[in-house]
């Protein structure tokens, strides 16, 4: 069995086991060390790919080629399972959108996301029965590369302002789970009774739930609520950004290097990479 094989039958153990976390890294050194503190699988991050390469998130801004090879780059950066968070499939038309699917999921990750935002700011979110549709087609898509690959869908109503967006989030949810999604997902959930309702509304399928804040729930209280899944989104990214911008703004606006407090030493962080290095090296 290859890699990829078992990387995959790994992700789909881990839906059945419980609540398990997933962060998202976006380069290998990010993914190295995510995997030394012990995860189990990793996701990619849209957005923390594209902040680092000075672009703002959206479909269309980052080129498919270039969201193709950093979904490469991060699978193969450990053995751990990978989801890819791929946006909206990167095409609009149910058949681009599994043509799109399929080199995804040629590129070995365990999972694959896709969401309903349509990227048209007048109309943020397809039509139910055609986001039922795109799912069809990357759900078809899959099924034909022969990989064991899951499928998440995700409802954007919370992320795009629908005026009722639990509501919507538990039909579109309820529908792509009947068009063949393997993991039920609507970020921007904030508080338990919301969190609670979706797992209850799509149960039996996996809730994925992301965290991109700081809401007081433990990973212990998700897994009470019956979430599967926690995923980070661009949560840690954000985190860095968040350190870097601090201490360049006290720098540029103080001309003061109290930013650089409480860093983690440069022998600390070169000392993990020398022995992770060596350690994926071949002895000669």
């Amino acid at each position: 069995m290859t890699r990829t094989e078992n990387a995959r039958r790994a992700f789909r153990r881990l839906h059945e086991q419980g609540c398990f976390v997933i962060p998202n890294p976006w380069d290998v050194g990010t993914a190295r060390y995510l995997r030394h503190l012990g995860f189990g699988a990793l996701a990619t991050t849209s957005s923390g790919f594209a902040f680092s390469r000075g672009l703002p998130d959206s479909d269309g801004i980052v080129p498919l080629e270039a969201a193709l090879g950093h979904i490469r780059e991060i699978s193969e950066a450990t053995e751990l399972p990978v989801n890819a968070e791929f946006e909206s499939g990167y095409a609009h038309a149910p058949d681009a959108l599994a043509r799109n699917v399929a080199a995804c999921v040629a590129t070995g990750v365990a999972g694959v996301s896709i969401s309903d935002a349509s990227t048209d700011k007048r109309v943020p979110l397809y039509e139910i029965d055609m986001a039922v549709e795109r799912i069809r087609a990357a759900k078809s898509a899959i099924e034909s590369s022969g990989a064991s690959v899951l499928l998440t869908a995700r409802a954007e109503c919370h992320l795009v302002g629908h005026p009722r967006p639990l509501e919507e989030s538990v039909r579109r949810l309820q529908a792509y789970a009947d068009a063949g999604a393997d993991v039920l997902y609507a970020p921007g959930l904030r508080d338990r009774a919301a969190i609670q309702t979706i797992v209850e509304c799509v149960a039996p399928k996996p809730v994925n739930l992301l965290m991109n804040a700081n809401l007081g729930l433990s990973l212990v209280d998700l897994a009470e609520l019956g979430v599967r899944r926690v995923s980070l989104g661009s949560s840690l990214a954000r985190t860095a950004w968040t350190g870097f911008i601090r201490a360049a703004r006290t720098l540029a606006y103080k001309g003061e290097f109290s930013g650089l407090d409480g860093v983690v030493p440069f022998g600390e962080l070169n000392e993990f990479f020398r022995h992770d290095h060596a350690a994926r090296t071949p002895s000669l």
